[in-house]
């Protein structure tokens, strides 16, 4: 199986093709990771509720602990500071809970469009590149079969007329000239047929 051409332009252009495939893959990837970087920073705000009612929890809970050794009221005063430190990590939690949303967002978002884009990629890719290589492996055995050379040049004669109107024309046509079956014709027919999928006698 042969995944290149062996003439020069058909190689060139398909090393080409590689590349530049290869290339959007590593910039969609890129692009994705650098959109779900966007994504995480609006999870700075739930960062910073989330620390700020850590902290602030942390210090009415100390708070509570110093007001309860008050004789007499060490209760009373506890209470309230007690609950203050409750709602303070309940803005904590709702500071984590959103972080991990936008991080559940990015993620999702990130995933679907590496999947999306590189689907896109591979399409346009991957399928000319197999029907290439199919082609060129019925030519390859073609060539190789006996009177595979008379049916790729007939294969040169129903193709495109400019590809033969470079060739110095023999005496009566190319048509005749293969149906006396002219070795030196049909040689050069058959060469022109293999060029045209990118492949040498």
């Amino acid at each position: 199986m042969r995944l290149y051409a062996q003439t020069p332009a058909r190689r060139n252009r398909q090393v080409l093709v590689d590349l530049i495939a290869v290339a959007l893959i590593a910039l969609t990837v890129w692009a994705a990771f650098f959109v779900r970087g966007m994504i995480m920073l609006l999870a700075e705000p739930g960062r910073k509720v989330e620390s700020s009612g850590d902290g602030l929890a942390e210090e009415l809970g100390n708070a509570g602990d110093a007001a309860s050794d008050v004789p007499l009221i060490g209760d009373v005063l506890k209470k309230p500071l007690q609950s203050a430190s409750d709602a303070s990590t309940g803005f904590a939690d709702a500071g984590a809970s959103f972080q991990e949303t936008v991080t559940q967002v990015a993620d999702v978002t990130t995933t679907a469009l590496i999947v999306i884009l590189l689907l896109f990629i591979l399409v346009l890719w991957i399928p000319p590149r197999l029907l290439w290589i199919r082609r060129s492996m019925i030519v390859s055995h073609l060539a190789d079969a006996p009177g595979g050379a008379d049916l790729l040049a007939l294969r040169a004669l129903t193709g495109p007329p400019a590809t033969l109107a470079k060739l110095p024309t023999p005496p009566g046509g190319f048509a005749d000239a293969w149906r006396r079956g002219d070795q030196e014709v049909i040689a050069t027919l058959s060469a022109v047929a293999l060029a045209h999928t990118g492949l040498r006698r």
